[in-house]
């Protein structure tokens, strides 16, 4: 008889999972970790119909990759929560998620119980993220020259980018970018036909639906449709009667006058999220009135907050002409810029806006530059809300050392986990020293001892030379908030894939 081969156990079942999902990880976190730091190189995505973008953008490689790896979406996942919440350290965030589940995966090994290694880990991000933010430095105004070299970095070393994400929070003021609901990033545009610069208002991205006609620069009240700009309709069924015909032709009528009182309440731009008819449109272009169609209800609500418009539904057009004067809004500058095929609105009489435009010679420069610029206005506007720490990895291996020394004083085998988040924390000093063609090992320590001995948490390595800088000295700073939510963010997602015990697929759905 043949012996029967043994079904694997449960714990070689989950350690085999563990190894699978780690190798998934280090998959996505090998093709982002090398953008990292200032002497980060670019990755070249290829698209199925030869479409090609170059990019040192971490969310944009990942959002492209062809992923089909469970665990590797989990990973995902953290550049994008990271975008959403913060709009910059996407990199970061992947290259700590990695690390964690590398550092956790390596103690599974040794035979830590999983549930202590998460425990652990979920208690040293905790104690990390307190230090970290014990850390920050707080931004003194829009005048703070640390605010320029925050977005300085964060643009990539782009000078010009700079300065032009730092002119548009000067105009917006501290006010404004200290809105919880205001994101900075939003109002970064790009155009391959634009010259940069700051626009002291609204660009809507749409030609006029009567674009033929030669707008002149002027003041104009602001009509916000929030419906399609024609008369109400009656259904079809209704319509082949005679009660039905007659309710129309009085609705068309009803239309028709409405329109006259647009020009008793001198309107000079209409925009509407759905369709114009054909009457109306005539009408507006008759009487020198920019209408806009099909626009996006985003954009709608920033005209309305800028000029003070409120929005109304067709059946509004109906009121009366006192009544409809209350929901326009106003602005000092309307016009239609042919270059750019856009609508520049002005001088509004509502909340303040600019809008960054960014401009570069090809579609494919274009929207790489749009994403650093968008990157430095997120972390400008995370700096001025929660302060900054060391930048270059400095502020993580400081917050590492301290971990160590908890560590010492936890006795159960969640210490281990502590150990792990230590040692992820060292991660992105060490990559940026791989990045500048310098041993990690080396650097890394040589930075410890040197942070021990000056009792400093803001000596690094100047990727340049190799030396020990003060990083604050140099100007070299990161947001708090990017590094607090990255560190958040990746321990959540490692923790998440530590505790997967196995992988099965679900069967189909019936309607599948």
């Amino acid at each position: 008889m043949n012996p029967v081969k043994p079904i694997s156990s449960e714990g070689d079942d989950t350690f085999a999972t563990i190894l699978n999902n780690a190798g998934a990880i280090r998959a996505i976190c090998s093709a982002v970790e090398g953008t990292l730091g200032p002497k980060g190189l670019d990755t070249m995505l290829v698209g199925a119909q030869g479409e090609v973008i170059i990019t040192n953008d971490g969310v944009t490689i990942l959002e492209k990759m062809d992923v089909t790896h469970p665990a590797a979406r989990l990973l995902i996942q953290v550049a994008r929560s990271q975008q959403e919440h913060v709009g910059d350290g996407t990199t970061t965030a992947t290259v700590l998620a990695g690390a964690l589940v590398a550092e956790g995966v390596a103690q599974v090994t040794r035979g830590v119980p999983v549930a202590k290694i998460v425990k652990g880990i979920q208690e040293g991000i905790a104690a990390a993220i307190k230090l970290l933010a014990r850390r920050s430095r707080m931004i003194n105004g829009l005048d703070d020259p640390l605010l320029y070299r925050i977005a300085y970095i964060a643009g990539r070393e782009h000078t010009d980018l700079a300065k032009l994400i730092l002119e548009g929070a000067h105009q917006l003021g501290t006010n404004k970018l200290q809105e919880d609901s205001f994101r900075f990033a939003d109002v970064v545009i790009s155009h391959k036909k634009a010259v940069s610069e700051v626009w002291p208002g609204l660009l809507i991205q749409k030609i006029p639906a009567n674009a033929q006609t030669d707008f002149p620069t002027a003041p104009a009240s602001v009509l916000i449709i929030q419906d399609a700009f024609e008369p109400e309709v009656i259904d079809e069924e209704a319509l082949m009667t005679e009660a039905g015909f007659q309710k129309q032709m009085q609705l068309k009528e009803q239309f028709r006058q409405s329109l006259n009182k647009l020009l008793e309440l001198k309107v000079g731009l209409i925009l509407a999220d759905r369709g114009v008819n054909a009457e109306a449109e005539q009408f507006c272009t008759d009487h020198g009135i920019m209408v806009v169609q099909r626009v996006p209800r985003r954009e709608l609500r920033l005209v309305s907050e800028y000029t003070g418009a409120r929005p109304i539904r067709r059946s509004g057009l109906y009121k009366p002409a006192n009544e409809l004067a209350g929901y326009l809004g106003f602005a000092g500058r309307v016009s239609y810029d042919e270059r750019l095929e856009c609508v520049r609105i002005s001088e509004g009489r509502g909340r303040a806006q600019v809008t960054v435009i960014v401009g570069a010679s090809t579609s494919e420069v274009v929207g790489e530059r749009l994403r650093i610029a968008k990157d430095a206005a997120a972390a400008m506007q995370a700096a001025l809300r929660g302060g900054c720490l060391p930048g270059g990895g400095a502020a993580e291996l400081s917050a590492a050392y301290e971990l160590d020394r908890l560590r010492e004083t936890v006795q159960g085998m969640e210490g281990f986990g502590i150990t792990a988040v230590a040692q992820a924390l060292r991660k992105p000093l060490a990559q940026i020293v791989v990045n500048a063609g310098y041993n990690p090992l080396e650097k890394v320590e040589e930075v410890k001892a040197a942070q021990i001995a000056s009792g400093s948490d803001s000596l690094g390595v100047n990727c340049d030379n190799g030396t020990v800088i003060d990083m604050l000295e140099y100007g070299i700073v990161d947001p708090a908030d990017v590094k607090l939510h990255a560190l958040h963010a990746a321990g959540e997602v490692a923790a998440a894939i530590l505790r997967i015990h196995t992988v099965i697929k679900m069967k189909p759905r019936a309607e599948e």
